[in-house]
């Protein structure tokens, strides 16, 4: 089609075949229009032969805006055509968002011309944790394997959570790696490097060949991670428990007594010893035995406490009609002169023998056995001046010599 039949077409103007002709279209043919009329026909056909011509080179250059342009979008390559004056616009007509994570190739704002290539990466999150160590990282590599090596991660002998051909989509994916290390263990005389990819240092230990048996560990946690160029000590323990009891020494309070004569201590409460219980922990490292560790100390027994009676009350004189006898001689037959002598039947104590009864008769306290020499003569001399001898039938003539 002629640039006139394409302006007649959309403006519906008769078509033109021949302007000189004077042919109208459809074969018919047409008068010969007189000379005197003709210059009014090519006043009329010269406005028409100038819109023709605007129309023509409008499409001209409509033609010319077009531009074919191939679209890589995350590795999927398409070609299209456009009248996007540049990257922005191609982008923005093609419904594509791209972020700071992003990369595109030229630039945005760059201009177009047909036959350019433009490239869009969409950047993927990656939740990395690189020996030990957990980051969160951005990629537009498209698999693991890409991933690792724009990161700069080493993936020869690494250990991988996931398959290093396994695809990374928009929504990213969680990615533990542990490089390969060179770890020295020494352990019972012997020095073992190895290269390894262990998740702890027990895990190392194990692969050097060494296994810790009981108590055994290593001179870091067994349960650290691996440092690269690590020595790791492996100490062989030993240990056992060993409890000791210890006693206790029971307190002493001393109680001031009006009733008991001065200068008399009369034991009122008997004290005990307590037992104490002290656990240890005892270790040899490597053949070399460790201070004992302390584990426990419990007191499996309170002490119990010593009451004594202090006597203040003011001594007595003598009891007339007592004195002049013999009470040392009665003493002696009575207990052998012992003034803490009980009977086999405990009944009776003392230098005389008193039974309890009696001896609290005569203004005395507690047990005869436990008071002074002294008291128990004073009331031995009381109890003759009330009874005479009768308390004492068969020693009781030694009082006369």
């Amino acid at each position: 089609m002629s640039s006139s039949q394409y302006v007649h077409e959309r403006t519906g103007a008769p078509a033109v075949e021949n302007a000189g002709s004077g042919m109208p279209r459809g074969g018919a043919r047409r008068r010969k229009p007189r000379y005197a009329r003709s210059g009014g026909c090519m006043r009329r056909l010269l406005p028409q032969a100038l819109v023709v011509t605007f129309l023509a080179g409008g499409t001209t250059a409509f033609v010319a805006e077009d531009k074919a342009i191939e679209l890589s979008v995350d590795g999927r390559p398409r070609i299209l055509h456009t009248y996007a004056d540049d990257v922005t616009e191609l982008l923005a007509d093609e419904g594509l968002r791209v972020g700071a994570h992003d990369v595109v190739a030229p630039a945005s704002g760059t201009a177009l011309t047909s036959g350019d290539e433009v490239v869009v990466r969409y950047g993927r999150p990656v939740w990395l944790t690189l020996d030990g160590h957990r980051r969160a990282v951005w990629t537009t590599a498209r698999t693991v394997d890409g991933a690792l090596g724009q990161l700069g991660v080493r993936a020869e002998g690494a250990h991988l959570s996931t398959s290093r051909s396994q695809r990374i989509g928009r929504a990213g994916l969680t990615l533990h790696v542990r490089t390969e290390r060179s770890v020295t263990i020494m352990a019972d005389g012997r020095v073992r490097t190895v290269r390894t990819n262990a998740a702890t240092v027990r895990e190392a230990v194990e692969q050097a060949g060494v296994t810790l048996r009981g108590q055994d560990t290593t001179s870091v946690p067994p349960g650290s991670f691996p440092r690269d160029g690590q020595t790791v000590t492996v100490l062989r323990v030993t240990g056992s428990r060993e409890v000791r009891e210890e006693r206790i020494p029971f307190p002493v309070r001393r109680v001031d007594d009006p009733t008991v004569f001065r200068g008399t201590e009369v034991v009122e409460q008997s004290g005990q010893p307590g037992l104490r219980r002290i656990s240890y922990a005892l270790r040899t490292v490597n053949g070399v035995r460790q201070k004992p560790r302390l584990l426990r100390d419990e007191v499996v027994r309170a002490p119990r406490t010593r009451v004594v009676k202090v006597g203040t009350k003011p001594r007595p004189g003598s009891v007339r009609g007592a004195d002049h006898l013999d009470w040392r001689a009665l003493a002696a037959c009575e207990s052998g002169g012992r003034p803490d002598a009980v009977d086999a039947s405990g009944t009776y104590g003392g230098l005389y023998q008193f039974d309890t009864r009696t001896w609290h008769s005569l203004g005395g306290s507690g047990r005869p056995q436990d008071a002074p020499a002294e008291e128990q003569t004073y009331r031995a001399k009381k109890l003759y001046v009330r009874r005479g001898a009768s308390p004492w039938p068969h020693c009781g003539s030694r009082l006369h010599g």
